[in-house]
């Protein structure tokens, strides 16, 4: 209870110290909380990328082109042959050239290029939905539709969901190390902001000293000030981070509109707000435990 109690006070003393200088206070929480918003707004759109292509890739898909001059008989035998493939560990959906034309006819962007051809450029489709396949097993079933008469093209359209995650994963740890950086950065800010109020208060920790203070004594209101000032620009990074989801939301529903997806661009979670503000008080923590460390033993 004693120990609380000294850590109690020790907060209250930092908070009023702040409070005294409300300008330096504000300033460097504002350069903590701009450092550490780069990396916290990284790390959502990360979260919001990776849920997209966990929701793209959870349904493998492949899509099976047949040649222009295909009949109706010979489309029908192929879809047969692919349900064959398939031995019900999946779905098939036939998408006629007829479909495929209306649906382009729909873009008006597109409609009078289409009027302005003399014949249907497109041909029939298939597209196969599997419940459950390994890369392995979707290349097999690639390999033997692209063998199936009249069939012209075959495409995987996982392969972009893949390419999509081997970018999340490089932004990943691109995005470790810029917050391994501006952590530092945060440390050094903090490791300097307490050493201008170790020199501001020299005469005050000296006469402490005279009355028998003690250097934990005098170091517990310092720890205070660094991890409050790192609990603070932890706020406002997350505040930036909202701000810059509510300005990225509209334009990120529009480009996922574009590729027929529903997407909405979710902010941090109260998780990530947890682990953000708890980080940010203890990168405030170590620059003042440094600082003072460094700093307390030259005055005498």
């Amino acid at each position: 209870m004693n120990w609380l109690r000294l850590q109690m006070r020790a907060g209250l003393r930092a908070a009023r110290q702040m409070l005294r200088q409300p300008f330096n206070t504000l300033l460097a929480a504002l350069v903590v909380g701009i450092a550490a918003a780069l990396p916290a707004t990284g790390y959502m759109l990360l979260g919001n990328l990776q849920r997209l292509a966990g929701t793209v890739s959870a349904a493998p898909e492949i899509s099976v082109f047949m040649q222009p001059a295909a009949s109706a008989d010979t489309v029908k035998d192929t879809e047969k042959k692919i349900r064959a493939l398939l031995a019900k560990d999946g779905r098939v959906e036939l998408i006629s050239r007829d479909a495929a034309l209306k649906r382009f006819r729909d873009n008006d962007g597109l409609s009078e290029i289409l009027d302005a051809l003399p014949e249907n450029p497109f041909a029939d489709a298939f597209v196969v939905r599997l419940k459950d396949a390994d890369a392995q097993r979707l290349e097999a079933l690639r390999a033997d539709l692209a063998k199936l008469p009249e069939v012209e093209h075959v495409q995987l359209d996982s392969d972009w969901a893949k390419r999509l995650d081997a970018l999340i994963a490089l932004g990943r740890q691109a995005l470790t190390m810029l917050a391994g950086v501006l952590g530092l950065g945060l440390v050094a800010v903090t490791f300097n902001t307490i050493r201008l109020q170790l020199l501001t208060q020299r005469d005050e920790i000296e006469v402490s000293r005279l009355l028998g203070a003690t250097d934990a004594w005098i170091r517990r209101p310092f720890h205070w000030f660094g991890a409050l000032q790192g609990l603070l620009g932890g706020v406002l990074a997350g505040l930036l981070a909202l701000v810059a989801t509510r300005m990225l939301a509209q334009p990120m529903g529009e480009l996922a509109g574009l590729y027929s997806l529903e997407f909405v661009l979710r902010p941090l979670a109260a998780l990530d707000w947890v682990v953000l503000l708890a980080l940010c008080a203890l990168l405030g923590w170590l620059g003042a435990s440094a600082s003072v460390r460094r700093h307390l033993s030259r005055i005498a």
